[in-house]
């Protein structure tokens, strides 16, 4: 069992409150607020035993570093706004991906990610999304 620290607690805050999942350096910014001290590598110690316990699970998107969110959440999916990086939870599942498949083929699992802008992000831009660099969300 983990002890209990001033930062493990600020992290496992900042992840309940944030109802959508969040990299390590959304985590960071979020916790020290609570803990100004509070280092990234303290954040990906604390996030990988999180995921370790079942706490957290990882969210995987292509080309993107994972970003965390609480475990046990019904099926969904993501929408990963490409102005600002970040990624929010779209409840719900489209029926019929089966119809999709090739002949002859079993779906085991899948994944689906919405691409576009957010609403905070929308209300800001006068024109068309300028689409933020993969690497300034690692």
């Amino acid at each position: 069992m983990a002890r209990r620290t001033a930062q493990r607690a600020a992290i496992r805050k900042v992840l309940e409150e944030a109802g959508r999942p969040l990299s390590p350096a959304e985590i960071l910014q979020a916790s020290q607020l609570f803990v100004p001290g509070l280092g990234l590598t303290t954040v990906y110690r604390t996030v990988n035993a999180l995921v370790d316990e079942g706490w957290l699970v990882a969210v995987e998107l292509p080309g993107e570093a994972a970003r965390y969110e609480l475990a046990g959440k019904a099926h969904h999916h993501h929408f990963h706004c490409r102005c600002c990086g970040a990624v929010f939870n779209v409840s719900g599942c489209t029926d019929g991906l089966e119809d999709l498949l090739p002949k002859g083929f079993e779906m085991e699992d899948h994944a689906i990610v919405l691409y576009g802008a957010c609403e905070a992000c929308c209300s800001k831009l006068s024109g068309s999304p300028t689409p933020v660099e993969s690497s300034a969300n690692a």
